[in-house]
């Protein structure tokens, strides 16, 4: 095994085709030796979505640029890559599929080990590209598809505390984006829309807010905003409902964190106790405030990962590969796509929904 392993990792699980190389280091914080991400915002803007066969079909037609840019940013010679780790789930089959073959066509090229991701793991990690983080922590990884509170006990050791019961809110702020208007990718930009608004002249439900622990609803304020938007006239009744989303948003995250603190702590009794919020919508700058507020208030630290590490990436993915491969923990190349891999196997179903608790 290489004195310091260098990992190359594959994204491709949506509409970002992305491709990493990082190498390991004695400080315990990787280096990452380049980080190429192609989006295809241009490609789904006149859908207001991501259409799968179009996001498959570009990531076909992109993959080998970005891994040959990538290559020469990272100034490494592919015989110098111990490993090669891609997305095997979760996330859009026909967008999996491809990074998951164009990765492990280079491992066998190269004889070289393979490993296979949980995109969702690679979330759960990526603070440790710029931090050192010891086991265990308690992780808010908040995305486009995915909203739950975790246990990060170890690598591949999770447990879920809390998870939406309906829509991610990521999907909640896209959705609210689009209608409000606002261009696609809109989630990310309704935060700039907000600050221009009352965040106080809408009164919005906060689903769930005192019952179900941790867990997480928003189907019911999308359709608030659904009924408001059909009434609105203005430009500034559209800047103050986008303000009062967001707060409404930061309320509730407020007391569901701390809801999720306490449960945390009847099995983590360390005193040093750190807080991970991970995912796209982690670098909504109101939601990172209110955060980091609940945590002060409760003896948690907050650590964010890098705003350019919060999206997809590839460099995330590399850093689980890393792991897995200082513990010769490898997939073989019949390794499948798993469009609803989980990060808690042992998690249950709620009755009555289609999710996971």
């Amino acid at each position: 095994m290489a004195e310091k392993p260098i990992i190359l990792g594959i994204e491709t699980s949506c509409d970002e085709t992305a491709v990493s190389l990082i190498q390991d280091d004695q400080t315990g914080i990787p280096k990452i030796l380049s980080n190429v991400i192609s989006s295809q915002f241009d490609v789904h803007k006149e859908f207001g979505g991501v259409v799968p066969e179009l996001a498959a079909r570009s990531h076909i037609e992109k993959i080998d640029l970005i891994a040959k840019e990538a290559i020469r940013e990272s100034r490494v010679n592919l015989d110098k890559v111990s490993a090669i780790a891609a997305t095997a789930g979760p996330g859009l089959i026909v967008c999996l599929t491809v990074g998951l073959n164009f990765g492990k066509a280079m491992a066998m090229s190269l004889n070289i080990p393979f490993i296979g991701v949980n995109h969702l793991e690679g979330h759960a990690l990526s603070p440790k590209l710029h931090s050192k983080l010891d086991y265990p922590y308690l992780l808010l990884l908040i995305s486009g598809g995915h909203s739950q509170y975790l246990s990060v006990n170890g690598l591949g050791n999770y447990k879920r505390l809390g998870t939406t019961i309906d829509d991610a809110l990521g999907e909640a702020f896209d959705k609210t984006a689009k209608l409000l208007g606002i261009e696609f990718p809109g989630g990310p930009k309704l935060e700039k829309f907000a600050q221009k608004g009352n965040p106080n002249k809408y009164e919005l439900p906060k689903p769930i807010i005192n019952k179900g622990g941790c867990n997480l609803s928003f189907a019911g304020l999308k359709t608030a905003i659904l009924r408001i938007t059909k009434k609105i006239k203005s430009d500034q009744e559209k800047f103050d409902l986008a303000a009062s989303f967001q707060k409404t948003i930061e309320d509730i995250l407020f007391i569901k964190t701390k809801k999720a603190f306490e449960e945390f702590n009847k099995f983590n009794l360390q005193d040093e106790k750190k807080f991970v919020v991970a995912g796209g919508v982690a670098a909504n700058e109101g939601i990172r405030k209110k955060l980091i507020e609940v945590s002060n208030q409760n003896n948690f630290q907050t650590i964010f990962p890098d705003l350019k590490l919060c999206g997809d990436n590839a460099a995330m993915i590399a850093m689980v590969g890393l792991e897995k491969y200082k513990i010769k923990q490898f997939d073989s190349l019949d390794l499948s796509a798993n469009p609803r891999l989980s990060l808690d196997v042992d998690a249950k179903f709620l009755k009555g929904a289609g999710v996971k608790l």
